[in-house]
Order: structure tokens, then C-alpha cells, then sequence
């Protein structure tokens, strides 16, 4: 009995390893085959949740890039990711981060693990431990490309970031807090999201908060994802010709729908009954310094893109 377990588990990896390649190939012909002009033309996925694949593949060959090198965190078992398409199709190198062991035991025994050059780090990130783990992981200065999905404290944790300096940076926005107000969840080094608020979708920042951020830091917002949850931005210094978005042209109401009732449900809610659900909640508005309340700072009639 033993033995076929065994047999059945070595078959199933056998049967995982080749879908993987199958999904790369793919992948390849897609990219060799977009001639997209624009970055909103670009995307398709092979392991991005959207279409980032396309999107990060079009800003590599736009983006002079001198050290081939990657950070994301918030990657789950990183089956689904940002950067993995990055790590098979363009032999990059990276360190991916997050919170759970088993996520990163899982990680540790795909076999990209050994096929690939990549380092799994098992950390609950917050903007106080962020610098020290990438400097302890060897991550420092000019770096490609960096991807932040925490699902939380993405505003506050980049903007600590100081250890690199990446080429090209996405982030994951919430597209509830509209395109307009400057604002995220409070900080708090605690934070989990699905213990944050039952609806799931109290979370991040706005994309008007981020791209505020970026210009701090030297960035410019060029791209966005149709699916309307992350945000591409390309440093000044190496944005060549790339035209500079606004988040106005850039924003759209998320194209999936992940709100739960308080029984742990998905629902179907659309955009403005889900404002309202979650508009006694308060978020840090960034322009005054103060906490307010959602229904104070988002308008469910902002002129945005569906």
C-alpha cells in the first residue's frame, strides 16, 4: 500500500514538473508573439495572478536593467507570483519572502528550488525588520525589480525600504479606496487582513497614495493592470521614453469581486454596495495626517474606468 502511495506521489510531481513547462513554453511563444506598443497591450500570464507576466516582460525590454535580480514578498507557495516567469523564462535570480513555514517549505521543495537560483525566506514583514531582512538575505543597492503583495501594510513597508534600490517596482493597490483620496489602512505591524475586517477588502493603500509615494522616492507611474489591483512604476533615472501615467488613467475598479459577509461568504456585491458596507471603517489620510472615515474620503460616483 505504501509503495503505491508513493508511486501515485512521485507521479502526481512528475505529471506538476511537466504542466509547469508546458505553461512556460506557452508563455515564450506569447511573448515572442506580442507586439504590443503599449504596456496596456502587453499583458498575458503564465504564473501571474493577472496579466503581469506580459507587462513585466514588456518594461525588461524598455528598462535598461544591469543587475538581473528580483525581490517579492507576499508570494503564498509562490505557485502563482509575480516574478516566477522572470526566474524560469529569464534566468533571473531573486529572494522571495513570506509569513508561512509551510508556504515556504513548499517552495523550498519545488524543483525550481534547485533548477533555479532563488531563496526562500520564511518572515512576517513590517517597515521596522524589512531593511535588515533584505541586507541578511544579501539583497542591497541596484536591483531590478521589486513586488510588494502583503495585503496590508504595502504603503508603510515600502516606504521604509531603503536597503535597494529597484529598477522597477509594482505594488499591489486597492482599487475600494477609489482613485482620488491619498489614504491606507493605519499602520500596524499586525495587521492580517482577514482578521482586519470580515469583508476582506479592507486593505493596501489607494493608488493615488502610491504613486504620491513613488514621486517621493524617485519613481513614476507608468502602467496598470486591467484587473485593476497592482501598479507598475519604472525609477526616473532608467525611464527613458516610457510615458508617465496619472492614476486617474491608470485607476479601474477591481474586475473580481472578493467581499465576504460575516459568515466567511463570498459575495457578489457590486462596487458601491461594497463602499457602503465598509464606510464606517477609517483609513490614514496621508494629505492631513488624520484617520477618516471611508464614506468621508471615497465617492462610489468617481469618474473611474470599469
Amino acid at each position: 500500500m505504501l509503495k503505491r502511495i508513493l508511486r501515485t506521489y512521485r507521479r502526481f510531481n512528475s505529471l506538476s514538473e511537466r504542466l509547469m513547462r508546458v505553461q512556460e513554453a506557452l508563455g515564450r511563444i506569447e511573448q515572442r508573439q506580442t507586439s504590443a506598443a503599449t504596456l496596456e497591450e502587453a499583458e498575458f500570464r503564465v504564473f501571474s495572478q493577472w496579466g503581469e507576466d506580459g507587462i513585466i516582460q514588456h518594461l525588461i525590454r524598455r528598462v535598461p536593467i544591469k543587475r538581473r535580480v528580483f525581490v517579492e514578498f507576499g508570494v503564498e507557495n509562490y505557485v502563482e507570483s509575480n516574478t516566477r516567469f522572470l526566474l524560469t523564462n529569464n534566468q533571473w535570480s531573486g529572494l522571495v519572502m513570506d509569513g508561512s513555514p509551510e508556504n515556504i517549505a513548499y517552495i523550498k521543495q519545488d524543483v525550481i528550488y534547485w533548477a533555479s537560483n532563488l531563496k526562500a525566506e520564511c518572515a512576517f514583514i513590517d517597515k521596522d525588520n524589512i531593511n535588515q531582512l533584505l541586507r541578511a538575505n544579501g539583497m542591497s543597492g541596484d536591483i531590478g525589480l521589486l513586488s510588494v503583495d502583503i495585503d496590508g501594510n504595502d504603503y508603510w513597508v515600502w516606504q521604509a525600504i531603503d536597503a535597494v534600490s529597484p529598477r522597477i517596482v509594482i505594488c499591489e493597490y486597492s482599487s475600494q479606496f477609489g482613485p482620488d483620496a491619498e489614504v491606507t489602512t493605519p499602520y500596524d505591524p499586525a495587521f492580517v487582513r482577514g482578521q482586519a475586517h470580515h469583508s476582506r477588502v479592507y486593505y493596501g493603500a489607494s493608488i493615488s497614495a502610491l504613486t504620491a509615494l513613488a514621486a517621493r522616492k524617485g519613481y513614476s507611474l507608468v502602467a496598470g493592470n486591467r484587473a485593476g489591483n497592482n501598479v507598475f512604476f519604472v525609477r526616473d533615472d532608467v525611464l527613458g521614453d516610457l510615458p508617465v501615467k496619472t492614476p486617474h488613467e491608470v485607476y479601474r475598479r477591481a474586475q473580481f469581486r472578493e467581499f465576504h459577509d460575516e459568515q466567511g461568504q463570498l459575495t457578489f456585491d457590486d462596487f458601491e454596495t461594497r463602499l457602503a458596507k465598509i464606510g464606517d471603517l477609517s483609513l490614514y489620510d496621508l494629505r492631513t495626517g488624520q484617520l477618516r472615515k471611508i464614506r468621508d474620503l471615497v465617492r462610489a460616483d468617481d469618474g473611474v474606468r470599469h
